[in-house]
């Protein structure tokens, strides 16, 4: 205690002491270093572990061009088809990665001018073993059985495509960014075609891709890709390139060489128009006022200005398809982060969605299309009239991207129309690594009585810098940026930069994460910062224990983690908190048990400190009482969870935690439980209970959903959610029903209803139909 007591005060003496030039001066030179220290760690990973890298040579599979009609049934029984080169003698990725898959996989591809054919027999399973959660389009991959086929059309190893059968024929497409570091975007759709035909012991699959529906550099005769295989019956993924088991099979570096027989077609004409018309129905019962109809009109189109540079164009879009996010119950001081599922901004949405960090985004989509009502203060949708982005590739080194959206007035509501810009490069530098810009801009451009005004006292800009680290060897990954914000208010302070930096092998991984967030960046109004003005540190670090081959085990792995994480606050307030005071620390221990029947258990224990820098209601349910402001807790606690067999029809799981919470106690229960009627669909119930004690009362927060996804067809499902949060007072109804009668062509039937948790009166109803086309001309 003495030592502690000692150190913060000759740290905070010596730091009072510094003027605001040598302050500059000294996070400037920190801004230099990290990035001298990232430049220099992805410099020594390529020359030190260069003898890692996939030796592409090795896996090659030739492509020869065919003239004759493939069709696309499952059943292999075309002459080319039997001439066609083999990739085969795949090799474990899980739960060894030493040995032969003990599923066989054979592998075979041709291309015409219009598509690439890929062939699959997948050896060694019987129909009755098959594990298929559903017919649904994108499905659940990590719970089912599937064929994957990834691929970099552009040999850079960070972007890529990746298209996936399951046994009965589902469908399940996406995109890769980042080197497949974060796994595969599946809320990407694209128009392509597939077919599965079962057997005794083996399924094949035969797919066809456009070359519409991707993009390449013109004139290519190879790409980098790879073949994936699911087993769940036996817990066992494989690949054709072999893919260390800490990594995914989506991975891009690890990847081998598809060598086409010819230059690749140069791609015709390629426009798509996907109109759309819907109906609506809105009642509002809470404050009771007439039922609104409504008709819609909008649509998109997708025009290829060259083979790997797409034009996207939307007028008047309309997203009530898009599925209902899932509810959390929120005890945290600051705001939860959903994800975009909106189809317009999903292609290369890593140009502008991934600048910064998950909790420092300078561009966040989701921000367009919502305003505030100034009636009420609630979040409410608002118009995109239009909008235009232009992204993707120039050539093997460079990528750009352009958006720009206009959004409506809504005068009732207090919302006036604004126009969102964003342009963004990304530079090759090194095998995999590159360096991003990326410029935003938020401009009101109406009046307060509607009309047109270019409003230049009303903006938010943003101008930055992004360098991603992805070493050759897959065992370096990092990054480090550096972003201004620029307003109408003329503030200062209004930058933000930060550093990452992991290295990972199989039995351990090292993190480490600073963060620097300006007192005045906040570019929440097209942006999404959790909290601004602080120092963070975040440490961390996992041990892998994976047991010895043949020991016949239970346990596929064992993992320790460590973590740390540290806040210091950059602002005075008066009484409550000084420049560079600790207001947030959390440091943990945790253990991770994988089984080889799938299962998985995890025990965590933790200490937290927290110092208010606000009033804060500890039950986030508006209480009047609050905690003040200055005041520090320390807070112990654990946590434990269970989830079962995956495998199995019947899923369940579960978790525990119990800790001192501010100036009381929180115990959280969570359970959920799953049947799967294969491969009609899913029944499942998902239920948290909190119970927080603090200010002297005591708290019930409970969120109880029920799910049920049916697919009655591979081409009409029904999607229906209940989410009681009896922390909001609100009960949410949402079914929705889609026919996809054409590829990427679909008519949705939305019904919504919100309920008071009290009584169950209804809040607000409504309904809606609408019918999308895909056209290609």
């Amino acid at each position: 205690t003495n030592f502690k007591q000692k150190t913060k005060k000759t740290t905070f003496s010596r730091m009072k002491n510094c003027n605001k030039k040598l302050s500059k001066n000294l996070l400037k030179n920190h801004f230099v270093a990290i990035f001298l220290g990232l430049f220099l760690a992805q410099t020594l990973s390529n020359i030190a572990f260069a003898q890692t890298k996939i030796d592409r040579e090795k896996y090659q599979l030739k492509a020869q061009k065919i003239t004759e009609k493939i069709n696309i049934d499952g059943v292999l029984d075309e002459k080319m088809w039997q001439n066609a080169e083999i990739a085969k003698d795949f090799f474990q990725n899980f739960p060894f990665d030493t040995a032969f898959a003990t599923t066989k996989t054979e592998v075979k591809m041709l291309f015409d001018d219009s598509f690439v054919y890929i062939s699959a027999i997948c050896k060694n399973q019987k129909p009755e073993d098959y594990v298929v959660t559903s017919l649904k389009r994108d499905f659940n991959s990590p719970s089912s059985d599937f064929f994957l086929f990834v691929f970099d059309s552009f040999l850079d190893e960070t972007n890529g495509f990746a298209f996936m059968v399951n046994p009965l024929g589902v469908q399940r497409e996406g995109l890769i960014a980042n080197g497949g570091t974060q796994g595969v975007d599946a809320d990407w759709d694209n128009k392509w075609y597939s077919q599965t035909m079962q057997y005794a012991d083996y399924w094949t699959v035969e797919m066809a891709i456009p070359f519409k529906s991707v993009r390449y550099k013109d004139g290519s005769n190879e790409w980098f890709a790879n073949f994936g295989r699911s087993t769940r019956k036996i817990n066992e993924f494989s690949s054709w390139v072999p893919v260390n088991r800490n990594f995914t099979l989506s991975n891009l570096g690890f990847t081998g060489k598809v060598l086409f027989s010819e230059p690749l077609p140069k791609p015709t004409r390629n426009i798509s128009l996907i109109p759309y018309v819907t109906g609506t129905y809105n009642k509002n019962q809470e404050k009771n006022t007439p039922a609104k109809y409504g008709a819609n009109i909008g649509g998109d189109a997708k025009i290829a200005v060259t083979p790997s540079l797409n034009l996207d164009l939307t007028f008047n879009p309309d997203f009530a398809q898009v599925e209902v996010d899932a509810q959390v119950t929120n005890l945290d001081r600051f705001e939860i982060f959903f994800p975009e599922r909106r189809q317009f901004f999903i292609e290369n949405s890593d140009l502008f969605a991934r600048s910064g960090f998950s909790q420092i985004r300078p561009f966040f989509s989701r921000r367009i299309g919502i305003g505030q009502d100034k009636n009420t203060g609630l979040t409410v949708q608002n118009p995109i009239l239009y909008g235009a982005r232009l992204s993707g590739k120039l050539n093997k080194d460079w990528r750009i991207g352009a958006l720009n959206m206009q959004t409506g007035s809504d005068r009732e509501k207090g919302i006036l129309a604004t126009n969102y810009s964003v342009a963004t490069f990304q530079r090759r530098i090194f095998a995999r690594s590159n360096i991003a810009g990326i410029f935003i801009n938020r401009q009101r451009t109406a009046d307060t009585s509607g009309k047109f005004e270019l409003n230049n006292q009303n903006y938010t800009r943003i101008i930055g810098i992004d360098y991603n680290m992805f070493s050759a060897n897959n065992r370096w990954v990092g990054k480090f940026f550096g972003h201004k914000l620029l307003t109408d208010k003329n503030l200062t302070d209004t930058y933000t930069h930060a550093s990452y930096l992991g290295y990972t092998v199989q039995k351990f991984n090292f993190n480490w994460n600073h963060e620097y967030v300006g007192t005045n960046y906040n570019p929440n109004d097209i942006g999404f910062v959790r909290r601004q003005g602080h120092w963070r540190l975040e440490p961390s670090a996992f041990f892998n224990f994976f047991p010895k081959p043949n020991t016949n085990s239970n346990l596929n792995r064992q993992q320790l983690t460590l973590y740390s994480n540290f806040y210091w606050t950059l602002f005075d307030i008066k009484n409550v908190v000084k420049p560079l005071d600790l207001t947030d620390r959390s440091h943990s221990i945790g253990y991770n048990a994988s089984f080889v029947n799938t299962s998985s258990l995890n025990f965590n224990f933790f200490n937290n400190y927290i110092k208010l820098t606000r009033d804060f209601d500890p039950s986030n349910t508006d209480q009047k009482i609050k905690l003040k402001a200055g005041t520090s807790y320390e807070m112990y606690g654990w946590n434990f969870g269970y989830n079962s067999d995956v495998r199995k029809l019947f899923t369940y799981n579960f978790s525990q935690s119990y800790q001192s919470y501010f100036d009381g106690n929180l115990f959280n229960l969570g359970a959920g439980m799953g049947y799967r009627l294969q491969p009609l669909g899913s029944f499942s119930l998902a239920g948290n209970f909190n119970r927080v004690i603090t200010l002297n009362n005591t708290y019930n927060l409970f969120l109880i959903s029920p799910r049920v996804d049916l697919s009655f067809t591979k081409n009409l499902f029904l999607t229906t959610v209940v989410q009681y949060n009896s922390q909001i007072q609100n009960m949410n109804f949402n079914a929705r029903l889609q026919w996809r009668f054409k590829p990427v062509s679909d008519l949705f039937v939305v019904y919504t209803d919100n309920y008071f948790t009290e009584d169950l009166k209804v809040r607000n109803r409504s309904l809606v139909l609408k019918l999308t086309y895909w056209l290609n001309i």
